[in-house]
């Protein structure tokens, strides 16, 4: 694409000498190396030559990197989770409680908004809440309500209805100072802030939270469209209120039959719990545990996009940079998206398995002053145990081979050890073993301990 620029200040009548002009009196596109193209006008000052000057821009100066991470990925970058997102859809549509169980990098997030802008297509109200960004149960139920409160679109009627929905205690209900300065999520205005300065006591807050429990169904009600919730980081909830949320909530979504919910959580051991025989969500609805993504289905997704933005990847890159990444959805977008800007920085059109080497150097030169400090809270035997899950891929780790080749220890030593590293989300239990939450600090544990 050529853009051509005139200069603003080129008197009206004046006229271009159309020696100078190519086919149509349109400029000559090709100048003369060396310098800007100079012709001269008629009716101007002869020591006052106008330049035009000849941008000539590709598709490829302008496209945007394909590969997206630490945000929602949208779904033209999503990779794979066709059948999930399928199976995701049809029981929420069926107003189904659906349990989303996924270790943390695995692309749950974005799979649920997927989901939600599916049913929203639909004409389904869609409410979506993280119960892990609240520091209280009130804060909760007051975040819960407003998120309520905003599938209405009209900001006067959801004052009335919320007001009108919750009698146990005084709702302030106000505008969103800090979201009104930023675009509608969503195509959806801010909703407004709402709270409940009255619910001290616990009796106080269990009698609001029958209330707003119930807005779902309310809502649902009142529009007379189906109503999708979806409760994000939901193992989060067990920390409220010493574990009663769940009573309470079990109570109320059980008999919402125009409601379908997503209970989405990233702590595979907490969620388990949760819906263990003798807790309140026991057989509540059906069950999706996420899986890692086939290496070889994730390697093609990884070498098309890059083909697709006009870049070609040597052979193998998409398969090394899932390796490299643990197959990880979240590292492999990371990975792959800094591999692009490294190439693209360079204005080549050519990503080599060099170009991969060298973001990853960068990528951990850039992480080291924070893997650093991460290493020095573990401590000795935590390191030992750390370094062990790097270097014999999380397996066999209690056996008295791998614990003699690696100072461990007895096996109680390296068990507590391992419960410290998945308590502070530096490792994660796999079906097969063990596993470093980021690839990242995994790479640079190989190359920088001993």
């Amino acid at each position: 694409m050529t853009l051509t620029w005139r200069p603003a200040s080129t008197p009206a009548n004046a006229t271009v000498d159309r020696r100078s002009l190519g086919e149509g009196g349109q400029p000559d596109c090709n100048p003369p190396r060396g310098g800007p193209h100079r012709q001269e006008i008629r009716g101007a000052p002869r020591r006052r030559p106008v330049t035009l000057y000849y941008v000539t821009i590709t598709l490829f100066d302008v496209t945007q990197n394909p590969f997206v991470y630490g945000e929602v990925v949208p779904a033209a970058a999503f990779a794979d989770r066709v059948v999930e997102l399928d199976r995701l859809v049809r029981d929420l549509a069926a107003a189904q409680k659906v349990f989303l169980i996924s270790p943390r990098r695995y692309g749950k997030s974005s799979l649920i908004r997927l989901a939600l802008a599916a049913m929203a297509r639909r004409g389904v109200l869609t409410v979506d809440v993280t119960v892990s960004s609240f520091s209280s149960y009130v804060a909760f139920l007051e975040g819960y309500a407003r998120a309520l409160a905003a599938a209405e679109t009209r900001a006067e009627r959801a004052r009335t209805w919320l007001r009108d929905a919750i009698s146990s205690t005084l709702v302030e209900i106000g505008p969103d100072l800090r979201a009104a300065s930023l675009p509608p999520a969503g195509g959806r205005p801010p909703g407004p802030t709402v709270s409940f300065p009255n619910a001290r006591t616990d009796r106080d807050v269990s009698r609001l939270a029958e209330e707003v429990f119930a807005l779902p169904a309310r809502l649902a009600d009142t529009r007379r469209r189906p109503v999708v919730v979806a409760l994000d980081e939901f193992q989060a909830i067990a920390g409220f209120n010493g574990g009663s949320v769940e009573h309470a909530l079990r109570a109320a979504v059980q008999r919402q039959r125009d409601v379908g919910y997503v209970f989405a959580g990233s702590e595979p051991s907490l969620m388990e719990r949760m819906l263990a025989a003798r807790r309140p969500f026991y057989k509540a609805g059906p069950v999706m545990r996420l899986d890692k993504i086939p290496a070889d289905e994730f390697a093609t997704f990884v070498d098309r996009r890059f083909l697709r933005s006009g870049m070609k990847p040597e052979p193998g890159l998409g398969a090394a940079i899932v390796e490299l990444a643990g197959n990880l959805p979240y590292d492999v977008q990371r990975l792959a998206h800094e591999t692009w800007d490294e190439v693209r920085g360079r204005n080549r059109r050519r990503a080599t398995l060099d170009d991969l080497h060298q973001t990853l150097w960068r990528m951990l030169a850039e992480q080291q002053t924070m893997f650093e400090a991460t290493w020095q809270r573990l401590t000795l035997p935590q390191r030992a145990v750390l370094r062990a899950v790097v270097l014999e891929q999380g397996t066999e780790l209690l056996s008295a081979d791998v614990r003699t080749r690696h100072r461990l220890g007895g096996p109680s030593t390296v068990q507590t050890a391992l419960a410290a590293l998945v308590r502070d989300d530096v490792v994660t239990r796999e079906p097969d073993g063990y596993a470093v939450v980021d690839s990242l600090l995994r790479e640079w544990v190989a190359r920088q301990t001993f």
